[in-house]
């Protein structure tokens, strides 16, 4: 990636983070209309949705200072909210949990929160929070690459609005990922266009990866004539790889293909894509032919891959 391309983002997320603090009151030294600033008020939250945690796992979770969390947990004890006790496991180490007093606070934050929340979201779509929740949703799993909650990846049909993301996304990887120009955008417009237009159920077809509710992945298969199939715009977001569904997406093409008593499935693709040649060649399509073009820019070298079913005569 080029060095002012990743210049240009480093100054959009800037950008953005200065829009979502101010947004959400995050410069305020107060946290809504409590008594509490930003961390003291996360520390709260800590607490409140552990039974019994240490200063330390708090620390951790929260990144802070062992020293700046101390004088946090001394003022939230002085002041009644908070109780230190022996851990009965570890003489050294003390357990912290909110008194009564304390979770009261916490569910009143929790009340305030919400409520803040609610009202910014009024005036928006159901697409619009989507959309939205979705953004975060992929801000947080890609920054976070460390959480090991499971993900939830399913292969489905494709529904309104699937095409259209399926052009832009491939557009903007492949253009981003591998410098292609908008000749290929084009491409996959076209492509896109002539199977929605064209679209037999009972022949042709389009799969889409999901993982968490959001797109993913996407293979498409249209007829070439009445005993060939063509595999088209075969790919899987990187955030998704690893995950299997590259072979899973194949798999639902070539069973779709043989019960469509296609004989073969043919695909063109570009030597560059080594993952994807993998892929193919696991899933028994032998290379047929190589041409060198400029279609999309620099120099690439084209390739025509077949596979044939057992049962072709």
């Amino acid at each position: 990636m080029h060095q002012d391309t990743n210049i240009q983002k480093i100054l959009s997320v800037r950008q953005f983070n200065r829009f979502y603090t101010q947004e959400f009151g995050f410069l305020h030294k107060r946290m809504l209309s409590s008594n509490y600033s930003l961390v003291e008020a996360r520390v709260v939250y800590e607490l409140a949705n552990r039974e019994e945690t240490t200063a330390s796992e708090i620390a951790a979770a929260l990144k802070l200072d062992a020293g700046y969390l101390s004088r946090i947990l001394k003022k939230f004890e002085e002041s009644g909210h908070l109780l230190r006790s022996a851990s009965s496991t570890d003489a050294r180490s003390m357990r912290l949990s909110l008194t009564d007093k304390g979770a009261q606070e916490a569910a009143d934050l929790t009340v305030m929160a919400t409520a803040d929340i609610a009202e910014k979201f009024k005036g928006l779509s159901g697409d619009q929070l989507h959309d939205m929740v979705s953004a975060m949703q992929t801000i947080e799993k890609t920054l976070g690459q460390g959480d090991t909650k499971p993900r939830t990846a399913i292969i489905r049909d494709h529904r309104p609005g699937d095409i259209g993301w399926v052009i832009s996304s491939q557009s903007k990887y492949y253009a981003d990922t591998w410098g292609l120009n908008e000749n290929f955008e084009a491409l996959v417009t076209r492509i896109a266009a002539d199977f929605i237009s064209g679209y037999d159920p009972k022949v042709e077809h389009c799969w889409i990866a999901e993982v968490d509710g959001r797109n993913v992945g996407s293979i498409f298969l249209v007829q070439e004539d009445a005993t060939t199939a063509k595999l088209r715009l075969f790919y899987v977001d990187e955030s998704a790889r690893g995950l299997g569904l590259g072979s899973r997406l194949l798999e639902e093409c070539m069973t779709f293909a043989e019960r469509a008593s296609y004989q073969r499935i043919v695909l063109y693709t570009n030597a560059i894509l080594a993952q994807a040649r993998r892929l193919y060649e696991k899933a028994g399509f032998r290379l047929t032919s190589e041409d060198k073009h400029t279609d999309f820019g620099d120099p690439q070298v084209g390739q025509n891959w077949v596979h044939e079913f057992r049962n072709t005569p």
